[in-house]
């Protein structure tokens, strides 16, 4: 096994991510798909406005100081401004703004490359996830249902002339 390969916690992110796509799909895409595109679309980016945890990377106390200071301000960073944009979209989709569709896809597109590019970096710089303290629940199960989260909005965004698109 390389160096800094935890098993344990490889399998703990993808059993996450497996249960939850087998969640999604059973359950919330034939859900979201029935409703008006701008509810649905509303609705998902809610769940993603609480992307302002991963500021506590850089609490002391929540994570090993041992942390790398900047992998944890890059993730605090990447995700408030994650949250930023989900909020932002819930008002656009909301006021039913012409420029709302276009600010979901911004923050779609944010928010996935940065939970990516958290789990490159964690996964290539940060050699012990027990570093991550307290904090270890969210790469091992809030993004992956994040990631699953942007996966939904992404096919709703995508879908052309569907149920969910008319709105």
């Amino acid at each position: 096994m390389p160096q800094g390969f935890n098993l344990p916690f490889v399998l703990s992110v993808a059993g996450a991510l497996l249960t939850s796509a087998v969640v999604a799909s059973v359950y919330i895409w034939p859900f979201v798909r029935a409703m008006p595109r701008h509810d649905a679309l509303r609705l998902l980016a809610a769940f993603h406005a609480f992307r302002f945890l991963g500021m506590n990377f850089m609490v002391a106390g929540f994570v090993s100081p041992e942390l790398n200071p900047d992998f944890a301000s890059q993730v605090g960073w990447g995700d408030l401004i994650a949250a930023t944009l989900a909020l932002i979209s819930m008002a656009a989709l909301s006021w039913e703004s012409p420029i709302a569709i276009p600010i979901v896809w911004i923050f779609n597109i944010w928010g996935t490359l940065d939970l990516l590019n958290a789990y490159y970096v964690g996964a290539t710089k940060i050699q012990n996830p027990g570093l991550f303290g307290a904090g270890i629940y969210i790469p091992a199960l809030y993004v992956p249902l994040l990631l699953v989260g942007h996966a939904v909005a992404f096919m709703l965004l995508l879908r052309p002339g569907s149920k969910a698109q008319k709105s």
